[in-house]
């Protein structure tokens, strides 16, 4: 389990803190993607999908310099990160959900790495944890905090 500590700060960055089950700690800049900080997409997608992406990988000791690709595992959590956030930006979270699935699909293509198995039901679950994280983060005062766990 890591716990996750979201600043809201002035400007276009907020800041996390994730704390690992063994105590340490890592904090990284998270730039607004829309109504929430883009680590926070990370957790909704990472928290319905099961599946190891950033958040996962830095709970499991890798440090915050890794380059994307490093590891073929969790490219299609980045990539389904990327989709999540574009829908929000081009029709406020309400794309057709096909669409969405087909460009999942032909990222991962792009990339050369399999595309993980995401259902209908999947990209509706991760839109209602984001809508509930952007409710909750609005509510966050400047310099205040969300605090977040993922198992």
């Amino acid at each position: 389990m890591i716990h996750l500590v979201f600043t809201r700060l002035p400007g276009k960055m907020d800041r996390l803190q994730i704390t690992r089950a063994d105590g340490s700690t890592a904090e990284v800049d998270c730039p607004r993607q829309g109504m929430i900080p883009h680590d926070m997409v990370h957790h909704a997608v990472e928290s319905v999908l099961h599946a190891p992406g950033f958040l996962r990988r830095v709970a499991a000791g890798e440090g915050l310099g890794f380059t994307e690709g490093a590891s073929l595992e969790a490219e299609p959590v980045e990539r389904l990160v990327d989709v999540m956030q574009a829908d929000v930006w081009s029709s406020g979270g309400t794309g057709n959900i096909a669409e969405m699935r087909a460009l999942y699909q032909l990222a991962c293509e792009e990339r050369g790495h399999p595309a993980a198995p995401v259902e209908a039901a999947d990209i509706l679950q991760i839109r209602a944890v984001m809508a509930d994280l952007a409710t909750r983060w609005n509510a966050v005062p400047l310099h205040g905090n969300l605090t977040l766990s993922l198992a």
